[in-house]
């Protein structure tokens, strides 16, 4: 058996890193959805039925639990996917949480997609653990397509962080939540602009962290076949297969083959 993971693109590879590293024997079957990429300037019913239609190419791919490693899918649909699916559902939300507890200015950078932060779970974080802090929010307009398009080192790149990210150090913010999982992929370029006495904080461990738990309690022996078992993890984008290859090598260290995802 295996677990199932998506993002609208790459983005959620940074996510697939932590699982890999936390639970190194599972099996993941990952969904790219780039042809779709950013899911951030989709309507919140596109964004429902498009998640519903991959989470049902993946358990038609018989993977145990999925995982969304997407923000914006996250905020906009994981209450319908619960609904729809009676296997277990991971999913990923800024965080806001450990960068209340950590900051010491009490201020808090938020750099995030429109859909995000405007969404109703993102203002249910504000209003649980945002309390007694101030967040300075950011839509990061843009920034989703340089990073789909493969520029992480790139001048305009940086340009755009710099635009995004200098209000907020302005304000004093000494933390910087990455609200997308498509950030940590410019993690460099962003610590560049804040310095190193600013925080950056990403979620992917803890949903690793979440996901290792959910398999321990489900208790049963197929959601943890070992990989010796199983050979190899699997990949599917709705975007362009040979970009899709270059990148997922790229960002995860090794090449892999990529098909073409069918719905």
């Amino acid at each position: 058996m295996a677990v199932g993971v998506f993002d609208s693109g790459i983005g959620g590879l940074s996510v697939l890193q932590h699982l890999m590293q936390q639970s190194p024997d599972e099996y993941f079957v990952y969904v790219a959805d780039s042809q779709h990429a950013p899911y951030g300037n989709k309507s919140e019913q596109f964004i429902q039925q498009r998640c519903l239609e991959i989470c049902r190419f993946l358990i038609e791919q018989q993977v145990s639990v999925i995982v969304v490693a997407c923000n914006t899918a996250t905020a906009a649909a994981v209450k319908t996917i619960r609904e729809h699916v009676t296997i277990p559902v991971v999913a990923i939300e800024p965080a806001l949480k450990p960068a209340s507890l950590k900051t010491k200015t009490g201020k808090v950078g938020v750099l995030a997609t429109a859909s995000t932060l405007q969404s109703q779970q993102y203002n249910s974080l504000v209003s649980r653990y945002a309390v007694n802090i101030s967040c300075y929010e950011q839509a990061a307009h843009g920034l989703v397509e340089l990073i789909e398009a493969g520029r992480l080192d790139d001048p305009q790149t940086e340009a755009l962080l710099r635009q995004y990210l200098q209000p907020m150090l302005q304000q004093g913010v000494d933390s910087v939540v990455l609200g997308c999982t498509h950030y940590p992929f410019v993690l460099d370029t962003i610590q560049k602009i804040t310095g190193p006495e600013v925080s950056i904080i990403d979620t992917g461990s803890a949903v690793a962290g979440q996901l290792k738990r959910v398999l321990s309690e489900q208790n049963q022996q197929h959601l943890t076949a070992p990989m010796n078992a199983l050979k190899q993890h699997l990949f599917y984008s709705s975007g362009d297969i040979q970009h899709a290859r270059e990148m997922i090598g790229l960002l995860m260290g090794q090449a892999f083959e990529v098909t073409a995802l069918s719905v």
